[in-house]
C-alpha cells in the first residue's frame, strides 16, 4: 500500500537518524514527487543526507520537482563527490532553467562540476532566449544516421538510451545532422531487424524552430497529442526536443502569467507559499502603480457624474446615483465575459488577429441580445419602482447602450493590443474595468440628460 507523504515523511526522518537501517532498500520504489515534498519540510542537514542516499538519478528526479532557490541551496551544500554526479544525471533543460534562475556567478560554480563537453553544451542551450523553443528544449534525446538498418538502431538505444529523457520517439538525421523522419520504438520492434531505418520512418515530421516561443510550440504538441516535438535550425538541422513535461510545465507558467497579469500584478519569483519570507511590502510595491495610475483614470467617472448631474432635477439626480453601481458592475461584468472568450482565444490559437472583424461582430450580436434582455429588466424595474417611464427608460435605455458597447470593448481592445505586439493578458483586465467605468457613465448620465431633462422623479 503507498505510503501518504506524511507517513512517508516521518518514516524517512526515523530512518535519518538511524542510520544502521537500510536505506538503500527502503527508498526504492518510492515516487520521485513524494520524496521532492519530503525533501522540503526536511531540515537542511538531513534534506541533503537524503539525497546521499539516494542513486544519483534517482536523486536527480527528485531535485527537478523542487524550485530553483531549492535546488541550488541543495547542490550548493553537497560535498562535490555527491554533487557532481547528481547534477550530471538532471536533464539538460532542467540544469539549463536552473542556470538561468540563479546568479551568473553560482552558475558558473555549478556548470565547473560537469564534464566539460556537458557543460559547454548547457552553455550553449542557455544562449537561447528564456521563452523560445531553443531555451525549453533538451539534448537528451536518441538519433541516429538513416542509412542505419532497425538492428542497428535498437543496438544504438540499448547503448545510449539511459541517458536519453524518452526513448518512444527516435529522430533520423543525414550526415549533416539535418532532420530527415521519426520513428517510433513500437515500428522498430515489429519491424524486420535487417529493414532500413529509412523505410520505417515517417518523412513528414512536424518540427519547430529554436527562436519560436514557448507557448507556441507547446501549443503544437498539444494540438498533435505528441510525446515530444524536434527542434531544429534555420537550416533544419536537429538542435534538441521538446517533452510533453516541458509542455505541461509551459501552459502551467503562462496560465499563471496571465492569471496574474488580468489582475495587473507582477507574477512573483517565488511561490506564494507561507514558509517563504515574503514581506507585505515586497507583495505591494508591484501593484501600486497600477493602482494609482488606475486611480487617476476612474476619477473620469467622478467628472462625468458632476457633469451631468447638474442636467437633471436633484431629486432625479439622487435616484440615478443610486443605479450607477449596477451601470458601471453590469457594464464591468459583460466586458470582463467578452474578454475572457477572446484572451483564452488568443492564448490557444483559436483566434487570430486577422479574426478582429468577426470577433467583434460577434461579442457585438451578444450585446444586442443581452442589452435588449438585461436593459429591458431594469427599464420595467425602473418604471415599476418609481412610476415613471421615462424613468424607467432612462436607466433601462442606457444599460442596453452600456451592455452593448461594453461587449464591443471586451472583443475589441485584446484583439487591438494583441495586433500591436503586446501580450492581451498585461492588463486588460484593470483597463477594461476602468474604461467601462468611465464609458458606463459617460452614456448613463447622457442618456438620463435627453430622457429626463426637466422631469421630476421620486
Amino acid at each position: 500500500m503507498r505510503q501518504t507523504v506524511a507517513e512517508l515523511f516521518d518514516s524517512i526522518s526515523e530512518l535519518l537518524h538511524y542510520p544502521a537501517a537500510p536505506p538503500g532498500e527502503y527508498l526504492v520504489g518510492v515516487q520521485p514527487y513524494d520524496l521532492s515534498v519530503v525533501v522540503t519540510e526536511l531540515p537542511g542537514d538531513d534534506a541533503r543526507r537524503l539525497l546521499a542516499m539516494l542513486e544519483p538519478p534517482a536523486a536527480a528526479e527528485v531535485l527537478e520537482h523542487l524550485e530553483y532557490i531549492q535546488q541550488y541551496r541543495l547542490l550548493r551544500h553537497l560535498p562535490e563527490d555527491v554533487a557532481r554526479p547528481i547534477l550530471d544525471q538532471m536533464s539538460s533543460d532542467a540544469v539549463v532553467d536552473l542556470a538561468g534562475a540563479i546568479h551568473p556567478r553560482q552558475a558558473e560554480q555549478l556548470l565547473s562540476l560537469l564534464p566539460t563537453e556537458y557543460a559547454e553544451t548547457v552553455r550553449g542551450l542557455m544562449a537561447y532566449p528564456e521563452n523560445s523553443a531553443g531555451g525549453r528544449m533538451t539534448v537528451d534525446y536518441v538519433s541516429v544516421r538513416q542509412t542505419m538498418t532497425v538492428a542497428e538502431v535498437l543496438n544504438h538505444i540499448r547503448k545510449v538510451g539511459r541517458e536519453a529523457e524518452t526513448v518512444s520517439l527516435i529522430y533520423v538525421v543525414d550526415a549533416a545532422g539535418r532532420l530527415t523522419g521519426v520513428a517510433s520504438l513500437r515500428e522498430l520492434i515489429l519491424a524486420h531487424p535487417q529493414t532500413p531505418i529509412a523505410e520505417v520512418m515517417n518523412d513528414a515530421v512536424v518540427s519547430v524552430p529554436a527562436a519560436m516561443d514557448q507557448e507556441a510550440a507547446a501549443r503544437i504538441v498539444s494540438q498533435y497529442d505528441f510525446v515530444a516535438v524536434p527542434v531544429v535550425s534555420q537550416e533544419n538541422r536537429l538542435l534538441g526536443i521538446i517533452t510533453v513535461d516541458d509542455v505541461i510545465d509551459v501552459l502551467q507558467e503562462e496560465a499563471t502569467e496571465d492569471i496574474y497579469q488580468l489582475g495587473a500584478v507582477s507574477v512573483p519569483e517565488e511561490p506564494l507559499a507561507p514558509s517563504l519570507p515574503v514581506s507585505a511590502w515586497e507583495l505591494a510595491r508591484p501593484r501600486l502603480p497600477w493602482l494609482v495610475s488606475l486611480l487617476f483614470l476612474e476619477m473620469g467617472s467622478s467628472f462625468i457624474v458632476e457633469r451631468f448631474s447638474g442636467l437633471v432635477a436633484p431629486a432625479t439626480a439622487v435616484m440615478l446615483a443610486l443605479f450607477t453601481v449596477v451601470m458601471a458592475g453590469e457594464s464591468g461584468n459583460a466586458a470582463t465575459q467578452a474578454l475572457a472568450v477572446v484572451v483564452r482565444g488568443l492564448a490557444t490559437g483559436e483566434i487570430e488577429a486577422d479574426d478582429m472583424p468577426r470577433v467583434v461582430l460577434r461579442e457585438a450580436l451578444v450585446g444586442v441580445i443581452v442589452g435588449v434582455v438585461v436593459g429591458g429588466t431594469l427599464l420595467l424595474t425602473g418604471w415599476l419602482w418609481q412610476g415613471s417611464a421615462r424613468f424607467g427608460l432612462a436607466i433601462g435605455g442606457a444599460l442596453a447602450a452600456n451592455l452593448f458597447i461594453a461587449k464591443v470593448l471586451g472583443g475589441l481592445f485584446p484583439v487591438v493590443i494583441h495586433r500591436l505586439g503586446i501580450d492581451p493578458a498585461v492588463a486588460s483586465g484593470p483597463f477594461i474595468t476602468t474604461l467601462t467605468d468611465n464609458t458606463s457613465m459617460l452614456v448613463y448620465y447622457g442618456v438620463a440628460a435627453l430622457v429626463l431633462r426637466g422631469a421630476g422623479v421620486g
